[in-house]
């Protein structure tokens, strides 16, 4: 029961029974004093007892937040951060009990591994139901986490447990096939691969060559070991599952909540820079939410260090204030849209009322095969233009502005391509180039030189849900394979998340169109190119490696859809 942190009172791997008999271990962190106090929880397959700093793959974030935030451990010891979660010791003291729950099959908690599953949601609901009827709880829970422990907390939410009185989702995803595994009906594998391997499949319960160890005792946090071929039958491997499941149908639906069904105030916190995982969903969960309050903000920076920021502390401890304990301290008069509004050497917040943003100007800019460059006027002639698939590709010049210009909003691309084999894979990447002829990049959630937008397309999967789809967003349901007939032209709408990019007089945009991840002409990081690791390295290249032809003009009027925001006070 001791913590070493005064005021504090630590309960280590306190059982906590499912619904099935199966006990799951959590830690509880709560103030010394007597009383009733809300609670922040978080359940996940990461560790709540190892320390970023004694894991290869998280140490070099917690040198670099360390960095971010020098004071950081003069307001904490520091023991109980761990990866994507919230500090207990700079919660306790404003009245709040924290819980970290190992979910089933991980660390110290037994049972079967089966991430994002049905059954992973229903033991969550069922923690939360358990902290709201404690005898040391006020009876309201809240969420709050980043990444996975932001992704479960939709899932859950939409479940509506005794109990749970507000979330707030921190860079996370809301549609599992579109955002967590396919772009765009493209598997994403390489980042699911190495995530997969090195901390879900590592952290878990029996798991003897774990590399996860205890912060405080040094031991081994996975329990007793078992032989391989047990965790093996013990376990789903969800990169095999995801692999298996190439349209989105009922396995995806299962983890995609009905976003009509979450109920519960929440604070939804997204990433510009979080291309390829930590963007999209953050709107889309905020947007389908059937919630009566609910935010939006988004950021910009690294995936970790805004979350533990001063600002961030004092935003989520005054949301939680007012749902979890009542206070009167004008949260409900907040805006309901805060965006970090994104300039090559600057970023300034602003508030907004409405998504897409209200008087949103949709502007088209065509593009002109022969010429290489892209305009708001139509392009009087057709031409087209050819690329080998796994090659460079072709890239798209505007003309540079005359004035500060502002994009900020969804976009997309209506392209007209053909293909030498029956498929093609489009990858597009939005860039903001200066004055001298350089990529402006931002610093992005898993990218250090972030491009301002990209998106991803399978031709044969361009089939559209019209009821779903928007001018500005088109929605592909993905649920079934359309080869193209070689040397046939087809029209495509590709998604572009969405982004915010200020660009300055001088500066230009430009649209790159490829067949294979994007990489930066002049990267030296080995790891980290451009595309961060959502890769997509599972293809075959006599079906995605042919010869691509983009067509522009009159009858085939391929164009950019772009958010142009009239200029407006921060």
């Amino acid at each position: 029961m001791e913590s070493g942190v005064s005021g504090m009172i630590f309960e280590r791997n306190a059982p906590v029974p499912m619904s099935d008999g199966l006990q799951l271990r959590v830690n509880i962190y709560r103030p010394e004093t007597e009383g009733r106090y809300p609670a922040v929880m978080i359940q996940g397959p990461y560790s709540k007892d190892a320390h970023l700093k004694d894991l290869p793959f998280y140490r070099e974030a917690w040198k670099h937040m360390l960095a971010k935030n020098p004071d950081l451990l003069g307001r904490s010891s520091g023991r109980f951060i761990r990866w994507e979660a919230v500090d207990p010791e700079r919660w306790i003291p404003d009245g709040y009990v924290v819980i970290h729950a190992d979910a089933r099959g991980s660390c110290a908690s037994p049972g079967y591994m089966d991430r994002f599953s049905p059954r992973e949601i229903e033991d969550y609901a069922t923690l939360i139901t358990w902290a709201s009827r404690q005898a040391w709880s006020n009876g309201k829970v809240g969420l709050l986490g980043i990444s996975y422990y932001a992704i479960s907390q939709w899932q859950v939410a939409a479940r509506q447990p005794e109990g749970l009185a507000a979330i707030v989702p921190w860079e996370g995803a809301f549609d599992h096939y579109r955002e967590l595994s396919h772009h765009g009906g493209i598997f994403s594998n390489a980042f699911l691969s190495m995530w997969y391997t090195h901390t879900v499949a590592a952290a878990q319960h029996g798991n003897g060559q774990s590399i996860y160890m205890d912060a405080i005792t040094g031991e081994r946090v996975t329990g007793g070991p078992i032989s391989a071929e047990l965790l093996d039958r013990n376990r789903v491997d969800l990169v095999e599952a995801l692999r298996a499941q190439p349209f989105d149908g009922a396995f995806y639906h299962e983890r995609t909540p009905d976003g009509s069904r979450i109920k519960a105030p929440l604070l939804s916190v997204g990433n510009w820079g979080g291309l390829g995982l930590h963007g999209r969903g953050s709107v889309g969960g905020y947007l389908a939410a059937g919630s009566e309050q609910k935010w939006l903000r988004i950021h910009s920076g690294d995936h970790v260090t805004p979350f533990y920021e001063e600002e961030s502390l004092a935003l989520q401890k005054r949301f939680f204030d007012h749902f979890l304990k009542g206070e009167d301290n004008g949260w409900d008069h907040e805006p309901p849209i805060s965006l970090l509004i994104r300039r090559p050497d600057a970023a300034s917040w602003r508030h907004e009322t409405e998504w897409p943003l209200k008087d949103t100007q949709w502007e088209r800019y065509y593009l002109d095969s022969s010429e290489r460059h892209m305009a708001t006027g139509a392009v009087p002639q057709a031409s087209e233009a050819s690329f080998e698939a796994l090659g460079e590709g072709l890239t798209f010049h505007a003309a540079p502005f005359a004035r500060e210009t502002e994009f900020t909003g969804p976009m997309k691309a209506k392209l007209w391509v053909r293909s030498s084999t029956a498929d093609l894979d489009i990858f597009l990447t939005l860039r903001l180039i200066d004055p001298a002829g350089n990529d402006v990049t931002f610093v992005g959630a898993s990218e250090p030189r972030t491009p301002a937008a990209q998106g991803w397309l399978r031709a044969s999967h361009r089939a559209l849900d019209q009821n779903r789809s928007t001018e500005w967003q088109p929605f592909h349901p993905h649920l079934t394979h359309e080869p193209l007939t070689p040397g046939e032209l087809y029209e495509v709408d590709v998604e572009i998340w969405a982004s915010c990019i200020v660009a300055p007089p001088g500066y230009r945009l430009a649209l790159s169109i490829q067949g294979k991840d994007w990489e930066w002409p002049d990267s030296q990081n080995m790891a980290l190119k451009g595309s961060g690791p959502f890769l997509h390295t599972e293809r075959d290249p006599t079906l995605y490696g042919g010869r691509s032809t983009v067509a522009t003009g009159t009858s085939q009027a391929s164009y950019l859809l772009l958010p142009r925001i009239p200029t407006r006070s921060a």
